[in-house]
């Protein structure tokens, strides 16, 4: 159910209507520890809010592994701060994750702020776990037009809304972080995802209806640190998956294992394909029969297609995700990188059993119907007309 809401718009934006903000900021990073997600998903509110008229602007950090080119390629500006040299110390009042930051939390609010007051920005969004409330409350904009992307509910916010699309994430998790009044959107029905899911969905499982077992996908995140994906296709390959089972691996031009992974593709005895920088990723999810994935923002674009998956947690964040979509029979979990070469083959077997895929397409298509977006935006214009 959709979280309460001040707003209580419809579960869609709202026809023609336009919102109240001329420009919109959103603070977010991509690099090699951080991976791509947050920048992908930000990437498509950021379309979305365009559509709606508003002016969008990126703030990023110029971290190694940046997607900083990407997003300007399509078709929005990015301010850059510069990660301070070194590891910022870390101090018990800091977010968990607050090393990704590459410097203070101050100094990163301070770049921010002036980035704001230059531009104008009367709505900013933060998608970044190593940000807070001391971090919001610095940057210049009022708690009412900041809107947070989170999925960890492990930090304080000053901010008028929370969007938190974990599969079973309650409005409740935020009561003891957020201040009185957030509006928190929580559940897979936020899901932010590109509108060629939603547009896929219905053909994708139309061709679940009666699956088997001939198309793996194996995408495990654009940089895949921990060079995962070797790992899946070693065991693969060790398993009793027929040669007539093709796989095709994705995987983002700046991850550090590529040229390891294109060894161990070349070196399978069936058909592998290595794909980088994909653009068609709906068309290959629903093309494929089954996916070894994570637990980050793509687990959800699986869900919205029907895709049966099993998930590999390539970080300790991804786990609770995991195991929620493994409860509702979404997905099989695998376990963490580490446990791979022991329970891979045994799961995909499991998979290719008669009515194992079908049934695990159906739970996952429960779960999202790729329409997230459009009741963020719907939110977000209530917001915009409240403040």
């Amino acid at each position: 159910m959709f979280a309460a809401s001040a707003c209580s718009p419809k579960s869609g934006a709202q026809g023609n209507e336009r919102l109240t903000v001329s420009k919109v900021a959103i603070r977010v990073d991509a690099s090699i520890a951080i991976g791509t997600g947050h920048v992908m998903r930000c990437l498509t509110l950021a379309r979305a809010l365009a559509d709606q008229g508003a002016d969008v602007h990126f703030i990023s950090k110029d971290h190694a592994g940046n997607l900083n080119a990407y997003v300007r390629a399509a078709g929005f500006p990015v301010l850059e701060i510069h990660a301070e040299g070194g590891a910022a110390a870390v101090s018990p009042a800091d977010p968990p994750h607050a090393g990704w930051l590459g410097g203070t939390w101050e100094a990163d609010a301070g770049q921010t702020a002036s980035h704001v007051a230059a531009l104008g920005i009367d709505l900013l969004v933060v998608d970044h776990y190593a940000l807070d409330a001391r971090w919001e409350a610095g940057v210049g904009i009022v708690p009412e037009r900041i809107v947070v992307v989170d999925d960890l509910a492990d930090r304080a916010h000053s901010c008028a809304m929370i969007v938190d699309a974990n599969l079973g994430r309650r409005p409740t998790d935020y009561a003891a972080v957020a201040r009185p009044g957030t509006v928190v959107l929580a559940g897979a029905e936020y899901a932010l995802l590109r509108a060629e899911f939603a547009a896929a969905r219905e053909s994708s499982l139309v061709r679940r209806e009666d699956s088997s077992l001939r198309r793996i996908l194996v995408a495990m995140g654009g940089v895949d640190a921990f060079n995962a994906t070797t790992r899946v296709l070693d065991a693969l390959d060790a398993s009793t998956l027929p040669d007539t089972c093709s796989v095709t691996i994705v995987l983002g031009s700046r991850a550090p294992w590529l040229d390891a992974v294109r060894k161990a593709a070349a070196g399978m005895r069936g058909s592998a394909e290595v794909l980088v920088d994909v653009t068609d990723m709906a068309e290959l999810m629903a093309s494929s029969d089954l996916a070894i994935g994570g637990a980050g923002v793509t687990a959800w674009e699986r869900c919205c297609l029907g895709l049966p998956t099993l998930i590999v947690t390539i970080a300790e964040n991804q786990v609770a995700g995991a195991k929620a979509l493994a409860d509702a029979g979404a997905a099989g979990l695998v376990g963490g990188v580490e446990d791979v070469v022991s329970r891979l083959g045994a799961l995909v077997e499991d998979a290719a059993r008669p009515g194992a895929l079908a049934a695990m397409s159906r739970a996952a298509s429960a779960v999202t119907d790729g329409k997230g977006v459009d009741r963020v935006v719907a939110h977000i214009q209530g917001l915009c007309r409240a403040g």
